[in-house]
Protein backbone atom coordinates (compact mmCIF):
# COMPACT_ATOMS: atom_id res chain seq x y z
CA UNK A 1 0.00 0.00 0.00
CA UNK A 2 1.24 3.45 -0.90
CA UNK A 3 1.00 6.24 1.71
CA UNK A 4 -1.38 8.15 -0.57
CA UNK A 5 -3.73 5.16 -0.56
CA UNK A 6 -4.05 5.54 3.22
CA UNK A 7 -4.02 9.33 3.50
CA UNK A 8 -4.49 12.09 0.97
CA UNK A 9 -5.18 15.81 0.80
CA UNK A 10 -8.72 16.85 -0.09
CA UNK A 11 -10.34 20.31 -0.08
CA UNK A 12 -11.88 19.44 3.30
CA UNK A 13 -8.51 18.39 4.79
CA UNK A 14 -6.57 15.16 5.26
CA UNK A 15 -8.71 12.20 4.23
CA UNK A 16 -8.34 8.49 4.95
CA UNK A 17 -10.22 6.67 2.13
CA UNK A 18 -10.22 3.14 3.63
CA UNK A 19 -11.91 4.43 6.81
CA UNK A 20 -13.84 7.27 5.14
CA UNK A 21 -12.81 9.80 7.80
CA UNK A 22 -11.13 13.20 7.81
CA UNK A 23 -8.53 14.54 10.25
CA UNK A 24 -9.02 18.16 11.34
CA UNK A 25 -11.28 19.02 8.38
CA UNK A 26 -11.78 22.71 7.64
CA UNK A 27 -15.45 22.30 6.69
CA UNK A 28 -18.27 20.07 7.99
CA UNK A 29 -17.92 16.38 7.10
CA UNK A 30 -19.69 13.16 8.08
CA UNK A 31 -16.86 11.79 10.26
CA UNK A 32 -13.96 13.76 11.74
CA UNK A 33 -10.99 12.98 13.98
CA UNK A 34 -9.80 16.10 15.80
CA UNK A 35 -6.25 16.62 17.11
CA UNK A 36 -6.96 19.54 19.46
CA UNK A 37 -9.37 22.32 20.31
CA UNK A 38 -7.94 25.35 18.47
CA UNK A 39 -10.47 26.76 16.06
CA UNK A 40 -8.39 26.18 12.90
CA UNK A 41 -8.38 22.44 13.66
CA UNK A 42 -11.63 21.91 15.58
CA UNK A 43 -14.75 23.19 13.86
CA UNK A 44 -18.42 22.73 14.56
CA UNK A 45 -20.95 21.02 12.31
CA UNK A 46 -19.47 17.53 11.75
CA UNK A 47 -21.74 14.51 11.80
CA UNK A 48 -19.50 12.52 14.17
CA UNK A 49 -16.35 13.54 16.05
CA UNK A 50 -13.67 11.36 17.63
CA UNK A 51 -11.23 13.19 19.95
CA UNK A 52 -9.83 13.12 23.47
CA UNK A 53 -12.30 13.90 26.27
CA UNK A 54 -10.52 17.19 26.94
CA UNK A 55 -10.76 18.28 23.31
CA UNK A 56 -14.46 17.42 23.24
CA UNK A 57 -14.96 19.50 26.40
CA UNK A 58 -13.12 22.42 24.82
CA UNK A 59 -15.22 22.20 21.66
CA UNK A 60 -18.41 22.12 23.74
CA UNK A 61 -17.25 25.17 25.70
CA UNK A 62 -16.50 27.09 22.51
CA UNK A 63 -19.34 25.99 20.24
CA UNK A 64 -22.06 24.69 22.54
CA UNK A 65 -23.04 21.16 23.54
CA UNK A 66 -24.51 20.37 20.11
CA UNK A 67 -21.36 21.15 18.12
CA UNK A 68 -21.54 17.74 16.36
CA UNK A 69 -24.14 15.08 15.63
CA UNK A 70 -22.39 12.52 17.83
CA UNK A 71 -19.11 12.44 19.76
CA UNK A 72 -16.81 9.71 21.03
CA UNK A 73 -13.96 10.22 23.49
CA UNK A 74 -10.70 8.34 23.02
CA UNK A 75 -7.94 7.96 25.61
CA UNK A 76 -4.23 8.38 24.89
CA UNK A 77 -2.81 5.06 23.75
CA UNK A 78 -6.22 3.59 22.93
CA UNK A 79 -6.59 2.00 19.49
CA UNK A 80 -9.86 2.64 17.66
CA UNK A 81 -10.65 0.52 14.61
CA UNK A 82 -12.69 2.11 11.82
CA UNK A 83 -13.34 -0.45 9.11
CA UNK A 84 -9.89 -2.04 8.66
CA UNK A 85 -7.84 0.99 9.75
CA UNK A 86 -6.50 1.51 13.29
CA UNK A 87 -6.27 4.98 14.80
CA UNK A 88 -4.25 5.68 17.93
CA UNK A 89 -4.02 9.01 19.78
CA UNK A 90 -0.85 10.09 21.64
CA UNK A 91 -0.03 13.33 23.49
CA UNK A 92 1.18 16.22 21.34
CA UNK A 93 2.17 18.57 24.19
CA UNK A 94 0.44 21.52 22.50
CA UNK A 95 -2.58 22.32 24.72
CA UNK A 96 -4.87 20.41 27.08
CA UNK A 97 -6.11 17.27 25.31
CA UNK A 98 -3.98 17.78 22.19
CA UNK A 99 -3.02 14.64 20.30
CA UNK A 100 -1.05 13.20 17.46
CA UNK A 101 -2.92 10.57 15.49
CA UNK A 102 -1.32 7.38 14.18
CA UNK A 103 -3.11 5.88 11.17
CA UNK A 104 -2.26 2.21 10.56
CA UNK A 105 -3.25 -0.34 7.94
CA UNK A 106 -1.21 -3.47 7.50
CA UNK A 107 2.51 -2.68 7.84
CA UNK A 108 2.08 1.03 7.05
CA UNK A 109 1.91 3.65 9.80
CA UNK A 110 1.41 7.38 9.18
CA UNK A 111 1.55 9.77 12.13
CA UNK A 112 -0.18 13.16 11.93
CA UNK A 113 1.42 15.49 14.45
CA UNK A 114 -1.29 18.15 14.62
CA UNK A 115 0.25 21.14 16.41
CA UNK A 116 2.92 20.08 18.89
CA UNK A 117 5.81 21.14 21.07
CA UNK A 118 8.61 19.29 22.87
CA UNK A 119 9.08 21.82 25.70
CA UNK A 120 7.55 20.76 28.99
CA UNK A 121 4.19 22.29 29.83
CA UNK A 122 2.59 21.89 33.28
CA UNK A 123 -0.90 22.29 31.79
CA UNK A 124 -0.97 19.30 29.39
CA UNK A 125 0.45 15.84 28.81
CA UNK A 126 3.99 15.89 27.34
CA UNK A 127 4.72 15.02 23.72
CA UNK A 128 5.12 11.30 23.11
CA UNK A 129 7.31 10.16 20.23
CA UNK A 130 5.58 7.77 17.80
CA UNK A 131 7.86 5.91 15.36
CA UNK A 132 6.34 5.74 11.88
CA UNK A 133 6.90 5.30 8.16
CA UNK A 134 5.45 8.69 7.18
CA UNK A 135 5.40 11.71 9.49
CA UNK A 136 2.99 14.57 8.78
CA UNK A 137 4.45 17.53 10.65
CA UNK A 138 3.39 21.09 11.23
CA UNK A 139 5.94 23.82 10.43
CA UNK A 140 4.57 26.95 12.12
CA UNK A 141 8.08 27.94 13.18
CA UNK A 142 9.86 26.04 10.43
CA UNK A 143 12.73 28.50 9.87
CA UNK A 144 16.17 28.46 11.54
CA UNK A 145 15.57 31.93 12.99
CA UNK A 146 12.97 30.45 15.33
CA UNK A 147 14.88 29.03 18.28
CA UNK A 148 12.86 29.52 21.44
CA UNK A 149 14.78 30.73 24.53
CA UNK A 150 14.44 29.06 27.95
CA UNK A 151 10.98 29.71 29.39
CA UNK A 152 12.39 30.74 32.77
CA UNK A 153 14.18 33.66 31.08
CA UNK A 154 10.98 34.93 29.45
CA UNK A 155 8.89 34.67 32.62
CA UNK A 156 11.77 36.28 34.51
CA UNK A 157 11.53 39.31 32.20
CA UNK A 158 7.90 39.79 33.21
CA UNK A 159 8.52 39.41 36.94
CA UNK A 160 11.56 41.71 36.89
CA UNK A 161 9.55 44.38 35.11
CA UNK A 162 6.78 43.98 37.68
CA UNK A 163 9.29 44.52 40.50
CA UNK A 164 10.88 47.47 38.74
CA UNK A 165 7.59 49.23 37.94
CA UNK A 166 5.23 48.30 40.81
CA UNK A 167 2.96 51.26 40.16
CA UNK A 168 2.01 50.02 36.67
CA UNK A 169 -0.33 47.25 35.54
CA UNK A 170 1.36 44.57 33.44
CA UNK A 171 -1.04 43.67 30.66
CA UNK A 172 -0.07 40.44 28.90
CA UNK A 173 -1.61 39.39 25.59
CA UNK A 174 -1.97 35.61 25.24
CA UNK A 175 -4.27 33.36 23.22
CA UNK A 176 -7.30 32.27 25.21
CA UNK A 177 -6.84 28.52 24.77
CA UNK A 178 -3.58 27.04 25.98
CA UNK A 179 -1.19 29.98 25.99
CA UNK A 180 -3.01 31.92 28.71
CA UNK A 181 -3.23 28.92 31.03
CA UNK A 182 0.35 27.85 30.38
CA UNK A 183 1.58 31.34 31.13
CA UNK A 184 -0.34 31.35 34.41
CA UNK A 185 1.24 28.02 35.39
CA UNK A 186 4.75 29.18 34.42
CA UNK A 187 4.34 32.35 36.48
CA UNK A 188 3.35 30.17 39.45
CA UNK A 189 6.38 27.93 38.91
CA UNK A 190 8.56 31.05 39.11
CA UNK A 191 7.29 31.66 42.64
CA UNK A 192 4.66 34.35 42.02
CA UNK A 193 1.75 33.72 44.39
CA UNK A 194 -0.32 36.91 44.14
CA UNK A 195 -3.64 36.79 42.28
CA UNK A 196 -3.43 36.72 38.49
CA UNK A 197 -6.20 38.63 36.77
CA UNK A 198 -7.77 37.66 33.44
CA UNK A 199 -10.05 39.14 30.83
CA UNK A 200 -13.59 37.79 30.97
CA UNK A 201 -13.21 36.11 27.56
CA UNK A 202 -10.68 33.73 29.13
CA UNK A 203 -12.71 32.65 32.11
CA UNK A 204 -14.61 29.70 30.64
CA UNK A 205 -11.52 27.97 29.24
CA UNK A 206 -9.41 28.77 32.30
CA UNK A 207 -12.05 27.24 34.60
CA UNK A 208 -12.18 24.23 32.26
CA UNK A 209 -8.44 23.73 32.73
CA UNK A 210 -8.85 23.97 36.49
CA UNK A 211 -11.75 21.50 36.38
CA UNK A 212 -9.38 19.06 34.63
CA UNK A 213 -6.91 19.27 37.51
CA UNK A 214 -4.55 21.98 36.26
CA UNK A 215 -3.34 24.07 39.22
CA UNK A 216 -3.24 27.75 38.28
CA UNK A 217 -3.49 29.24 41.76
CA UNK A 218 -5.68 32.26 42.50
CA UNK A 219 -6.97 33.43 39.11
CA UNK A 220 -9.59 36.16 39.06
CA UNK A 221 -11.72 37.72 36.35
CA UNK A 222 -11.23 41.48 36.13
CA UNK A 223 -14.26 43.29 37.51
CA UNK A 224 -15.32 46.92 37.75
CA UNK A 225 -14.64 46.79 41.50
CA UNK A 226 -10.95 45.96 41.05
CA UNK A 227 -9.90 49.50 40.23
CA UNK A 228 -6.78 50.18 38.15
CA UNK A 229 -4.79 47.16 39.45
CA UNK A 230 -1.35 48.77 39.81
CA UNK A 231 1.45 46.25 40.24
CA UNK A 232 -0.73 43.34 39.08
CA UNK A 233 -0.54 40.91 36.17
CA UNK A 234 -3.56 40.95 33.85
CA UNK A 235 -3.77 38.39 31.02
CA UNK A 236 -6.04 39.14 28.09
CA UNK A 237 -6.62 38.16 24.44
CA UNK A 238 -4.19 39.96 22.11
CA UNK A 239 -7.13 41.77 20.50
CA UNK A 240 -8.01 43.38 23.84
CA UNK A 241 -4.64 45.14 24.21
CA UNK A 242 -5.72 47.91 21.82
CA UNK A 243 -9.28 47.97 23.15
CA UNK A 244 -10.80 50.69 25.33
CA UNK A 245 -11.07 47.99 28.00
CA UNK A 246 -7.41 48.71 28.86
CA UNK A 247 -8.11 52.33 29.85
CA UNK A 248 -9.08 51.26 33.37
CA UNK A 249 -5.54 50.12 34.20
CA UNK A 250 -2.70 52.06 35.80
CA UNK A 251 -0.39 53.23 32.97
CA UNK A 252 -0.19 49.65 31.65
CA UNK A 253 2.98 48.07 30.33
CA UNK A 254 1.95 45.87 27.41
CA UNK A 255 3.48 42.44 26.93
CA UNK A 256 2.68 39.70 24.42
CA UNK A 257 3.50 36.00 24.84
CA UNK A 258 4.11 34.37 21.46
CA UNK A 259 6.77 32.61 19.44
CA UNK A 260 6.40 35.44 16.93
CA UNK A 261 7.97 37.82 19.46
CA UNK A 262 11.32 36.44 18.31
CA UNK A 263 10.84 38.81 15.36
CA UNK A 264 11.28 42.34 16.68
CA UNK A 265 9.30 43.87 13.83
CA UNK A 266 6.24 41.88 14.96
CA UNK A 267 6.53 43.34 18.45
CA UNK A 268 6.89 46.88 17.08
CA UNK A 269 3.89 46.43 14.78
CA UNK A 270 1.75 45.46 17.76
CA UNK A 271 3.10 48.21 19.98
CA UNK A 272 4.40 45.63 22.46
CA UNK A 273 6.75 47.03 25.10
CA UNK A 274 7.67 43.69 26.66
CA UNK A 275 7.85 40.86 24.10
CA UNK A 276 7.84 37.38 25.67
CA UNK A 277 8.97 34.50 23.45
CA UNK A 278 6.64 31.80 24.77
CA UNK A 279 5.40 29.38 22.13
CA UNK A 280 3.13 26.35 22.11
CA UNK A 281 4.71 25.10 18.88
CA UNK A 282 8.00 23.29 18.25
CA UNK A 283 10.85 25.56 17.18
CA UNK A 284 13.25 24.81 14.32
CA UNK A 285 15.56 22.59 16.37
CA UNK A 286 12.70 20.56 17.83
CA UNK A 287 11.02 20.14 14.44
CA UNK A 288 14.25 18.74 13.01
CA UNK A 289 14.92 16.57 16.07
CA UNK A 290 11.43 15.11 16.01
CA UNK A 291 11.61 14.25 12.32
CA UNK A 292 14.87 12.36 12.93
CA UNK A 293 13.58 10.57 16.01
CA UNK A 294 10.41 9.25 14.36
CA UNK A 295 12.56 7.21 11.98
CA UNK A 296 10.19 8.11 9.15
CA UNK A 297 11.59 7.82 5.64
CA UNK A 298 8.99 10.18 4.22
CA UNK A 299 7.92 13.57 5.60
CA UNK A 300 4.84 15.59 4.69
CA UNK A 301 4.96 19.22 5.83
CA UNK A 302 1.93 21.40 6.44
CA UNK A 303 0.77 24.84 7.64
CA UNK A 304 3.85 26.96 8.18
CA UNK A 305 7.25 27.47 6.59
CA UNK A 306 6.83 24.31 4.53
CA UNK A 307 9.52 24.83 1.90
CA UNK A 308 12.39 25.43 4.33
CA UNK A 309 11.64 22.27 6.30
CA UNK A 310 11.13 20.22 3.13
CA UNK A 311 14.55 21.39 1.91
CA UNK A 312 16.17 20.42 5.23
CA UNK A 313 14.58 16.96 5.01
CA UNK A 314 15.82 16.45 1.47
CA UNK A 315 19.36 17.43 2.50
CA UNK A 316 19.10 14.72 5.18
CA UNK A 317 18.25 12.18 2.48
CA UNK A 318 14.55 11.94 3.35
CA UNK A 319 11.67 12.02 0.89
CA UNK A 320 9.67 15.14 1.67
CA UNK A 321 6.88 17.23 0.24
CA UNK A 322 4.77 20.24 1.23
CA UNK A 323 1.04 19.61 1.43
CA UNK A 324 -0.02 23.22 0.73
CA UNK A 325 -3.19 22.80 2.77
CA UNK A 326 -5.38 25.86 3.27
CA UNK A 327 -7.58 26.88 6.17
CA UNK A 328 -5.07 26.35 8.98
CA UNK A 329 -3.59 29.16 11.02
CA UNK A 330 -0.52 29.44 13.16
CA UNK A 331 0.19 30.55 16.70
CA UNK A 332 -1.88 33.63 15.91
CA UNK A 333 -5.11 31.69 16.19
CA UNK A 334 -8.15 33.83 15.46
CA UNK A 335 -9.85 34.67 18.72
CA UNK A 336 -13.54 33.76 19.02
CA UNK A 337 -15.96 36.65 19.27
CA UNK A 338 -16.09 38.01 22.80
CA UNK A 339 -19.35 37.57 24.73
CA UNK A 340 -21.25 40.77 25.49
CA UNK A 341 -20.17 40.73 29.14
CA UNK A 342 -16.65 39.36 28.63
CA UNK A 343 -14.87 42.69 28.83
CA UNK A 344 -15.88 43.46 32.40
Amino acid sequence: MRPTDLLRVMPEGLYCPPADVFIDPVRPVARALITHGHSDHARAGHGAVLATAETLAIMAARYGQNFAGTTQAVAYGEAVAIKDVSFRFAPAGHVLGSAQIAVEKGPLRIVISGDYKRALDPTCAPFELMPCDVFVTEATFGLPVFRHPPLAEEVGKLLRSLAQFPEQTHLVGAYALGKAQRLMALIRQAGYDAPIYMHGAMETLTRLYQDHGVDLGDVRRVSAQDGSLPGQIVICPPSAIQDRWTRRFADPITAFASGWMRIRARARQRGVELPLVVSDHADWDDLCRTIKETGAGEIWVTHGAEDALVHWCQVQGLRAQPLHMVGYGDEGEVEPALPQDASS
